[in-house]
């Protein structure tokens, strides 16, 4: 479904990926585990094609020179240098780390705005099937999204990316300051909607303990370098895993 060649991006003479590697197979939860600054983001904001955005942002104001090398390849197609919202019509969205919702509507609303290419009957279906995989947020309805706890603005930045229908969902790290409670509940959720919906997750975590149990395939980055790949239960068995990611 999704693969990743030789892709480096350059920020003025700083290198943030080298050389990455990659592929995302079809009904899968792939996972790209990595520290703080280890090239997590810039890997999704480049998958994502916001990164295109940027680098045009700063043509225009003269500022830092961003440079891309190497293929990305989406449902058989390059989208190397696809724009952000034409990937998304090709099925791919993103949910980015730092909640990035419409503080000032109310939740209801910030979903239904995220349903601006479906029917509305699409849009209502997938609507009740996010208020059915996150309850809490069931008598939130009306709440303004700028006033949810952090835990309850990742599951609406979740369902906001569900209501898409999406066919490959990039989750930039979901866990990213949650409690351990609220970490689990998305834990769990993540793998309700893989099963239920079949739905490819790519997700990038430095938290590697509650994902590595559930996904299909790890990459391990350091430094914007891939360093270590193979299936969750491996990558748990691996020593070097083990004292980087779990201290043990």
């Amino acid at each position: 479904m999704l693969e990743v060649t030789n892709l480096m991006v350059f920020f003025e003479n700083a290198l943030a990926l080298n050389d990455f590697n990659m592929r995302v197979e079809p009904g899968k939860i792939i996972a790209v585990i990595g520290s703080n600054s280890a090239g997590k983001t810039t890997l999704m904001n480049t998958i994502s094609g916001l990164i295109i955005d940027t680098r045009l942002k700063e043509q225009r104001k003269g500022g830092e020179r961003i440079t891309l090398y190497g293929k990305i390849r989406f449902l058989d197609e390059e989208i190397t240098e696809l724009y952000p919202s034409e990937r998304v019509k090709r099925g791919m969205v993103l949910c980015r780390e730092r909640h990035p919702i419409f503080p000032e509507s109310d939740l209801l609303e910030n979903l239904r705005i995220a349903g601006y290419l479906r029917s509305r009957s699409e849009v209502s279906e997938m609507i009740d099937y996010v208020f059915e995989l996150f309850p809490p947020l069931v008598h939130l309805k009306t709440r303004k999204a700028g006033f949810l706890s952090g835990g309850e603005q990742q599951m609406l930045t979740i369902g906001m990316g569900l209501v898409v229908k999406p066919k490959l969902l990039l989750l930039d790290e979901p866990l990213l300051g949650l409690s351990p409670v609220m970490q689990s509940m998305l834990v769990e959720a993540i793998k309700k909607i893989q099963s239920e919906t079949g739905l490819t997750i790519l997700i990038t975590e430095q938290f590697a303990r509650p994902i590595l149990p559930m996904i299909d395939h790890g990459y391990i980055i350091e430094n914007g370098m891939l360093t270590m790949e193979g299936s969750g239960a491996d990558l748990m068995e691996n020593p070097e895993v083990r004292a980087a990611y779990f201290g043990v």
